[in-house]
């Protein structure tokens, strides 16, 4: 499968502003019900995003909507005072085919809100299985429709109030070009032979639902993997939830509330009062020092904790053990992914697709482990890889495309098996 040759570069026109302008904020039921009325009023597909405050609160709400359909010009929607009279906008638009740049950041939000499409085009996944080498929006709208998008404010707090004029110039030109991108995408997809291939990429990240939150993410705490003592981890867990709760009460981004590092330093110095508390590093601050005694509360319930009762030392596997562990664990296990992913990077360079867009990495490591049988049965090694796979979420490109290849690799003939 061949890829398009790369046009030679020329300079970006810079996009400093929408054509139309700025949109006003539409804040209002009145303001929606108009939104709603123009855009549905519009043709063809809708331009969506959506600006989060991450960092800065606990929620992945969404503090302002961008929304462009041709006919109907760009809409910026602040859904915060309007939550609960979004209902006219979102018969407007659920119908529609929408297109978002990274689909699976902004859609969660959106949907908390009402809105959801009915059909989807992302532009970001969709350069990927296009082979493009850079996948930011700015790149991309650089590389296929000569422009330059300014950027500099995607990490802002967005839950402010009032939105400074010029953060709205930025959303509102997120939304700009991204029908024209959309279209360019798809040509280039369409080119390649690739255009089903996105399609059941797009409809498997619309359809996706919420992820279960894990019950150890406390584990990721940055910094824990100084501490040797599983009291020490007891310690860890119990501070963790207690951020955890305060944060999600006062929709304050964790980290604002207590930072890893000052969890790890308890953690360390098992402080037993207040003021030995308050003398580690941050919980003296003017902050810190207002739930000081929740937090010496949490370090308390983790020293009483009997053995027992305190989390192992090494993380308990849902799956595989990590692959660094195979080698000792199980060298079959270990060649057979050798094997595989040799594969897979053979395949991903021959269709130019990034090897983690040709299949999960975490299916393709529990096949290897223990998915399948150690040899093939009856000469059945397509049909149990295309099955292991389709029971993991592999979609059929990507099922048509890797099981031949797996098969080769993972039942080599005896002559080949090294």
């Amino acid at each position: 499968m061949s890829v398009p040759e790369e046009p030679e570069a020329t300079a970006a026109v810079p996009l400093l502003a929408p054509v139309d302008g700025v949109p006003p904020v539409s804040d209002s039921p009145a303001d929606i019900i108009d939104a709603a009325r123009r855009l549905a009023a519009g043709t063809g597909p809708l331009a969506v995003d959506a600006e989060r405050a991450s960092g800065f609160r606990y929620s992945n709400r969404a503090y302002l909507i961008q929304l462009r359909r041709e006919g109907a010009g760009s809409f910026l929607i602040d859904p915060i005072p309007v939550a609960e009279d979004l209902a006219p906008l979102a018969e407007a638009i659920n119908g529609l085919e929408w297109v978002l740049h990274s689909a699976d950041q902004d859609l969660p939000g959106l949907a908390e809100l009402g809105l959801h499409p009915t059909r989807l085009f992302d532009t970001e996944l969709g350069g990927r299985l296009a082979g493009y080498e850079r996948v930011g929006l700015a790149a991309m709208v650089e590389k296929l429709l000569g422009r330059e998008l300014k950027k500099g404010h995607g990490a802002a707090d967005w839950s402010t109030r009032p939105l400074p004029d010029e953060w709205l110039n930025y959303a509102a030109l997120d939304v700009e070009l991204l029908l024209e991108l959309r279209d360019a995408v798809a040509a280039d997809l369409e080119s390649q032979g690739k255009s089903d291939w996105a399609a059941q990429e797009f409809e498997h990240v619309r359809a996706a639902e919420p992820s279960a939150p894990k019950s150890d993410r406390w584990r990721r705490t940055s910094g824990i993997h100084t501490l040797r003592r599983a009291r020490q981890l007891g310690i860890v867990r119990e501070l963790w939830i207690t951020r955890d709760r305060l944060a999600r009460l006062r929709d304050v981004a964790p980290a604002r509330i207590l930072p890893d590092s000052a969890i790890v330093a308890a953690a360390t110095g098992e402080p037993k009062t207040i003021a030995q508390l308050r003398a580690l590093p941050v919980f003296g601050g003017p902050r810190q020092r207002r739930y000081s005694r929740e937090w010496l509360g949490a370090v308390d319930r983790a020293r009483a904790l009997p053995d027992n009762e305190l989390p192992p030392l090494t993380q308990p596997f849902d799956g595989p053990p990590p692959v660094n562990r195979w080698e000792r664990r199980d060298p079959a296990a270990a060649a057979r992914l050798q094997r595989a992913r040799s594969a897979m990077t053979d395949l991903s360079g021959e269709v130019a697709v990034p090897v983690e867009n040709l299949l999960m990495p975490d299916l393709l490591r529990r096949m290897c482990w223990d998915g399948l049988p150690r040899t093939a049965v009856n000469g059945r090694a397509p049909a149990l890889i295309d099955e292991f796979l389709a029971t993991g979420g592999a979609r059929p490109w990507q099922r048509e495309l890797a099981v031949g290849r797996l098969a080769e690799a993972l039942y080599p003939a005896p002559d080949d098996d090294a």
